[in-house]
């Protein structure tokens, strides 16, 4: 089968490799959709954090499944997408119930060779169903799932003002999902055009860009005075999460769902008097990919409005390096097979 591998930063490389053949607990799927997110573009940086090469990229996947050992609620034909998250099942996190935190956790495509591949094998208890949707709507699960499951760490009330910060297709997951729990969204962000998106595309209610002056005072001004009582960052940029501290309301919650390599570090008088809470947000659980794949199938959610680009799997190579431009507006990348 043909394989694409990153095999330094800013390299890929194809290959033909061998197809992989079913094992005790393992479920084999013929690739069909490969969205491509952050984790991938700061990959061919290298820039992500937790990151060795060569690596074969690529976990928001779906596919046909066209073999299965251990799981018997999946029958071979169907489509499916899965979990890209393998944990132990033995750690305390996962003792926990908190294995999208597993303490030897193994990320398909970050820590582990990824879907870039006509067919990829992955334990058959991550599995999921495809519920009658399409193969893109089942790629843009997973992404989806990791802003649901930042909203449900902040515990979002009906009402709130929540700011997110970051208009990537995580931070419009996570405004989609904050709406979806009833929260007044406000999106930050440097760009334009991604700030326009939020409002026209996903019907957030305030748009503010990061560049103004005068920032803290837009804020005040949508809140009445109060500021969000729920910030989360979504860009993986240490100047927008060590800033955030200041938009933040007294009794407010920060989450974490960006991800940089440097130290967080805030005025602790400015943190202390607020009562803040400060948590950090992992990847997803079933109950954050199973509620993404009741929304999309209630409409409340439109994936058509993330993906900008389409390119086959045979011309990633030569196309992979233009998503990184933002003259280009790449929201979501979805490579095709066949």
């Amino acid at each position: 089968m043909k394989t694409l591998t990153c095999t330094t930063p800013g390299t890929f490389e194809y290959s033909t490799t061998t197809r992989p053949q079913l094992q005790k607990d393992q479920a084999i799927i013929r690739i069909k959709r490969i969205g491509i997110c952050g984790t991938d573009l700061h990959a061919f940086e290298g820039t992500q954090p937790f990151f060795n090469y060569p690596r074969v990229l690529g976990h928001e996947l779906s596919g046909e499944l066209v073999a299965v050992d251990g799981n018997s609620d999946f029958k071979v034909g169907e489509k499916v997408t899965f979990i890209p998250y393998f944990n132990c099942g033995e750690c305390i996190a996962c003792r926990m119930n908190k294995p999208n935190c597993c303490v030897k956790m193994q990320v398909c495509g970050v820590h582990v060779d990824g879907g870039m591949c006509e067919y990829l094998s992955v334990p058959s208890r991550t599995l999921l169903h495809g519920e009658d949707l399409s193969y893109d709507e089942l790629a843009l699960v997973e992404p989806l799932a990791i802003g649901a499951h930042g909203v449900r760490r902040a515990d979002i009330q009906a009402g709130e003002f929540v700011l997110v910060i970051g208009a990537g297709p995580i931070g419009l997951g996570t405004m989609e999902f904050a709406r979806i729990a009833g929260a007044r969204v406000i999106a930050l962000d440097i760009n334009e055009d991604r700030l326009a998106f939020c409002k026209e595309k996903l019907g957030v209610d305030y748009a503010v860009n990061a560049l103004s002056s005068d920032v803290t005072q837009q804020l005040s001004e949508i809140t009445g005075g109060d500021m969000p009582t729920v910030v989360i960052d979504a860009t993986g940029n240490q100047k927008a999460i060590n800033n955030a501290i200041n938009y933040m309301a007294h009794g407010a919650r920060f989450v974490l769902i960006g991800l940089q390599k440097g130290d967080l570090i805030f005025n602790h008088p400015e943190f202390h008097k607020r009562e803040s809470t400060l948590m950090s947000s992992r990847n997803a659980t079933i109950e954050d990919f199973e509620h993404v794949i009741r929304s999309m199938k209630a409409g409340l959610v439109s994936p058509a409005n993330y993906i900008t680009h389409r390119v086959t799997f045979e011309n990633v190579k030569e196309e992979f390096e233009t998503w990184l431009d933002p003259g280009n507006r790449v929201i979501k990348a979805m490579i095709e097979l066949d």
